[in-house]
């Protein structure tokens, strides 16, 4: 599920990184690298035989296959009638048939792309993708990117994209995010060359700019520090739960503890973060929990308690916490547990409200199926699933404001 658009307005700016946010925001619980399925695997022949059991012998897929054969035979333009993409499709509408937007199959490419989010890191140019009076635009180029280092700028606006192997030579007129996505990455080493309009008062005609991919890093979390009523405060922004989460979050703890002069408090900013590993959430919670429950898991075939793993090595500073409709899943767990257990403070807007948990299926030829397993519950038992975390302090996020209200009173409060 994607929750991007192409905004109707110049101001309404919509950030994408080159990445997909699913894997984010579906939330899982495992993948394979990290411990197993966790649920009666026997209830899905489907990924492990080609036989169904007898319950299942009788449906009758004579239609299915009318529909094949007429669309073979029949379709207009036969090289739209790609077998690969019908059984795609197929499946898509098994799983969609469920009214669960997180119960979903990954074609290939969808799940490879779903995996590097995870994996904090990709194959590309380093451009974090938008959209300016609905053209594709640069939102800001990765630090230490190639898109960086060619002297691409934020604003830029890419109106053409070239790339001799993959025979693309196209306007980017009408393009999605996710096609621009798929376009614009690639194997590292190779090239590709952006047509660039910049609009910087001098109207210069467009010129082309021609990249090398490379290795993309994107960092999960993130700390900066501030001085606020003779106070040091860390502003630590967690932008998803990732595999690279624990270990970055580990690093950014102790160059906490190492300040001098000591650091008075904490503005933990998720907005915006689409979640991820739920055990990377439990983590990152017991680093602000002492003891007690983190959060529950009621599943069709088990209930599990999850508690604070005993690590809490910032549970003895001040902390708020700073979230916005975008805060989602494993965000909203860790928002979930420090509110009920250090009675936290949270700041921003109302989160998503995702509270369901989903396993990660890697099928044969590279496809997922991400398929929920169970819902999650607060420490006090509250399931916010379409519901959200209400915020004690309310600040609207104004798009038009050149400064960001809702950091400063976050770092206003923990000042107090």
């Amino acid at each position: 599920m994607e929750f991007t658009r192409k905004p109707s307005q110049a101001k309404n700016i919509i950030f994408a990184i080159l990445l997909l946010v699913l894997g984010g925001l579906i939330g899982y619980r495992y993948r394979e690298m990290r411990g197993g399925l966790g649920t009666n695997q026997t209830q899905f022949f489907t990924l492990t035989n080609n036989t169904p059991p007898p319950q299942y012998q009788n449906i009758d897929f004579q239609q299915f296959w009318n529909v094949w054969q007429i669309l073979q035979s029949d379709y207009l333009d036969p090289s739209k009638v790609k077998t690969d993409q019908m059984v795609y499709g197929a499946i898509k509408g098994m799983t969609a048939s469920l009214g669960d937007p997180y119960t979903v199959y990954l074609p290939p490419e969808d799940q490879k792309r779903t995996e590097e989010d995870l994996q904090g890191s990709f194959f590309g140019v380093g451009i974090q993708l938008g959209y300016i009076d609905n053209v594709l635009a640069v939102m800001s180029p990765v630090k230490g990117s190639p898109a960086e280092k060619a002297g691409i700028r934020a604003k830029d606006l890419i109106i053409h994209v070239k790339d001799e192997k993959k025979g693309l030579n196209k306007d980017t007129t009408g393009w999605s995010l996710s096609e621009a996505v798929e376009q614009i990455r690639g194997d590292k080493g190779s090239s590709v060359t952006l047509t660039i309009f910049r609009k910087d008062g001098q109207n210069k005609p467009p010129f082309d700019v021609t990249l090398q991919r490379d290795e993309i890093i994107v960092p999960s979390v993130e700390v900066k520090y501030v001085q606020q009523n003779g106070k040091k405060l860390a502003v630590i922004t967690l932008s998803k739960f990732g595999e690279r989460t624990d270990g970055e979050f580990t690093n950014v703890i102790k160059d906490i503890q190492g300040q001098a002069p000591k650091v008075d408090g904490i503005v933990l900013d998720m907005r915006n973060n689409p979640g991820g590993f739920l055990e990377t959430a439990i983590n990152v919670a017991s680093e602000f929990v002492k003891s007690g429950v983190i959060v529950s898991q009621k599943g069709r075939f088990s209930s599990q308690d999850y508690t604070a793993r005993g690590t809490a090595r910032l549970a003895d500073y001040p902390v708020v916490v700073l979230v916005n409709g975008g805060s989602a899943s494993a965000a909203e767990i860790v928002t979930g547990a420090l509110r009920d257990q250090r009675n936290a403070t949270l700041i921003g807007e109302k989160t998503f409200g995702k509270g369901t948990v989903q396993d990660d299926r890697k099928l044969d030829n590279g496809a997922g199926l991400h398929i929920t397993v169970a819902r999650w519950l607060l420490p006090k038992g509250d399931w916010i699933h379409e519901q959200g975390i209400p915020v004690n302090i309310e600040v609207k996020n104004d798009p038009n404001a050149s400064d960001d209200a809702q950091l400063k009173r976050s770092i206003d409060e923990v000042a107090k």
